[in-house]
C-alpha cells in the first residue's frame, strides 16, 4: 500500500519524537545528576558503558536538529523535559538555564511550523528524589506536580499538546522488577509501590494543570493485548497474570 499526505485528514500530525536523556547531553547547562547516571555508570548496565553526558549535543545542535525536522516534511516532534535539567535537586531551586533551553527550544519548533508536543516525564529522575526512594515514594505525586507546574507556567502558553508521563508500565516494571532502565531494580516489592504511584501523580498534576488553565493534557500508555495460547486453565491464569502485570 501506497500513502501520500493527502490521504490523511485535514490537521493529521505526522512528526518525531525524542527523550532529553537520550539526545540532550547532560553534562551541559547546570543539569543535575539524574538516575539514568547512576544506572549507566553501574559496570554491566549499559553496553560499552555508554552514558547521556553528551548524547547527540541536542543542547547546542538543536537549531540543525529541527531543521533536518522541517525538511523531512514534518509537522511535529515531539520532545520531553528533564526534570533535573530544570530541577537540580528535584526540588527547590530552579535551574535558570535550564527553563532558558526549553523556552528556545520551544521557539525554534514553532520557527519552523512544527507543533510542540510536550512529555514532561519520560523515565529521567533526578538522582537526589530516587535516593528518597523515588516512584516507590509516595510524594513523589507532589514532587512531580510542582515540577509540571514550573514547566508549564514557562513554555505551557506555546505547546500544542502535553503528555504528563511516559508508559508507567515501563517506569515500574522494566526500571523497578526486570532492572533493565533506570533505577535499575529487580525486586517486586518496588515494584508494588511504584505502580500505585505513577498514576496518581499523573492525576494530581493534571489537576493542578488545569486549575493553572492549562487544556488539552494526557498521558501517554503502552498497553498490549494478551490472549491464552488455549483454552486450558493453566493458560487462561497466565494470560490473567501476564493482563495484570501489562495493565495494571
Amino acid at each position: 500500500m501506497t500513502l501520500r499526505r493527502s490521504d490523511f485528514p485535514p490537521g493529521f500530525l505526522v512528526g518525531a519524537a525524542t527523550a532529553a536523556y537520550q539526545i540532550e547531553g547532560h553534562s551541559f547547562g547546570g543539569a543535575g545528576l539524574t538516575h539514568w547516571d547512576t544506572f549507566a555508570a553501574t559496570p554491566g548496565n549499559v553496553v560499552r558503558a555508554e552514558n547521556g553526558a553528551i548524547a547527540c549535543d541536542h543542547y547546542n545542535r538543536y537549531e540543525a536538529d529541527l531543521d533536518l525536522v522541517a525538511k523531512a516534511g514534518l509537522n511535529a516532534y515531539r520532545f520531553s523535559t528533564s526534570w533535573a535539567r530544570i530541577l537540580p535537586e528535584g526540588r527547590g531551586a530552579v535551574n535558570a538555564q535550564g527553563l532558558d533551553y526549553y523556552d528556545r527550544l520551544v521557539d525554534a519548533m514553532l520557527a519552523r511550523n512544527l507543533k510542540p508536543n510536550l512529555t514532561l516525564y519520560h523515565w529521567e529522575l533526578p538522582a537526589t528524589l530516587a535516593v528518597l526512594g523515588g516512584w516507590t515514594n509516595r510524594d513523589i505525586c507532589h514532587w512531580f506536580t510542582d515540577f509540571a507546574r514550573i514547566v508549564m507556567a514557562r513554555i505551557g502558553d506555546r505547546v500544542a499538546m502535553t503528555a504528563t508521563i511516559n508508559e508507567p508500565w515501563c517506569i515500574a516494571w522494566l526500571g523497578h522488577f526486570r532492572g533493565r532502565h533506570a533505577p535499575g531494580l529487580r525486586d517486586i516489592h518496588a515494584t508494588a509501590h511504584a505502580k500505585p504511584d505513577v498514576l496518581p501523580a499523573d492525576g494530581m498534576a493534571l489537576q493542578a494543570l488545569r486549575a493553572d488553565g492549562h487544556s488539552n493534557l494526557g498521558i501517554v500508555m503502552n498497553i498490549d493485548h494478551v490472549a491464552p495460547a488455549t483454552n486450558s486453565a493453566a493458560d487462561l491464569a497466565a494470560a490473567t497474570r501476564a493482563d495484570a502485570m501489562l495493565k495494571r
